[in-house]
């Protein structure tokens, strides 16, 4: 066999980790970076906006390109129902970033890209992996990492030229001991490796995604994950979907990162952990740009229930006996 470097492959010796055949990723043109904010970068660096617009509902992780490259920031506000405020008005040379937050918001990307000069709108999908990339909108960032059990990994769909990377991220083996405890363990067991190896991503200097990361994230059956992650959806969306005003801009063919609950009950969180069901919070490093109304009506009160490809119809049951109170 002869590598895509030219040089032929090695034969013989001990075994790699045994990995199913390549696949081929959901989307097609995509250029691959060791993380989303390393790809959001390098589209930063090609296309040289004067300013960006980044809604004040984000994770501060992807401020850092934007500080790194040296471009203004532009905070505006978001609706409760996620969508763009109607007061924001940006500039010819501006872009605007928004995010598909938990990968329900596709209907309110076609309603942004009407409102605004799509050329100037760069989305974020780090949370709607199967969403496939909008053509007339200037990119479209990608997080594997969200969905897949892998150490590295973002990409970028754009519409203006992004040089080609010479260097490819060496490091994913560092980032491997959460992955590889969580597969025999609690989520306890490696939690502070899961922080090591977030904080080994800080660099966004932009390098091309790992051939480990790579390779696993080729193994995977997509299909699978996007039939599961649909079903459990439903199964969560049945009981709990009644008046859920974060999912009013859904539409049939998305496939959510999560089931995002706004709930008032203020034991609920505590009842999940007892119950060894673990929800992430999004985003706490956000709380110091938003007004309390809006971070206690979302940042604390939203319960982001997992619904990932690992769980079946039981694992869901289980998962509404608790937030119902019944268990």
């Amino acid at each position: 066999m002869i590598l895509s470097d030219g040089k032929a492959s090695h034969i013989g010796g001990y075994f790699e980790l045994e990995l199913p055949s390549r696949r081929e990723l959901p989307h097609a043109n995509l250029k691959s970076y060791q993380s989303a904010r390393a790809a959001f970068l390098a589209l930063l660096r090609a296309g040289r906006p004067k300013k960006v617009w980044m809604p004040k509902y984000i994770c501060n992780a992807m401020l850092q390109p934007l500080n790194v490259a040296g471009i203004e920031i532009v905070w505006y506000d978001l609706t409760e129902e996620l969508e763009v405020g109607p007061d924001v008005k940006i500039g010819t040379d501006d872009w605007l970033l928004y995010v598909n937050y938990f990968g329900v918001c596709g209907e309110k990307v076609e309603s942004l890209l009407k409102r605004l000069d799509a050329e100037q709108v760069i989305l974020d999908y780090s949370q709607a992996f199967f969403s496939s990339p909008h053509k007339q909108a200037l990119a479209t960032i990608y997080s594997p990492r969200k969905f897949f059990g892998i150490p590295d990994g973002g990409l970028l769909y754009s519409q203006i030229p992004v040089p080609n990377l010479k260097v490819t991220d060496t490091t994913s083996f560092s980032r491997m001991d959460h992955l590889i405890q969580r597969l025999g363990g609690a989520p306890e067991s490696g939690y502070a490796s899961y922080q090591h190896a977030e904080a080994t991503l800080s660099d966004c200097e932009p390098r091309g995604m790992s051939e480990l990361s790579s390779r696993i994230l080729a193994s995977i059956d997509f299909s699978s994950v996007l039939v599961r992650r649909k079903a459990n959806f439903h199964i969560l969306h049945a009981e709990l979907g009644c008046d859920n005003r974060l999912l009013s801009g859904m539409n049939r063919d998305e496939v959510p990162l999560c089931y995002p609950l706004i709930s008032q009950d203020g034991d609920i969180r505590s009842r999940l952990i007892s119950n060894q069901i673990f929800v992430a919070t999004y985003w706490i490093d956000a709380l110091e740009r938003l007004g309390e109304d809006w971070a206690n009506g979302m940042i604390r009160s939203m319960l982001p229930l997992p619904l990932d490809q690992r769980y079946r119809d039981s694992d869901m049951k289980r998962v509404l006996a608790v937030v119902l109170g019944k268990k």
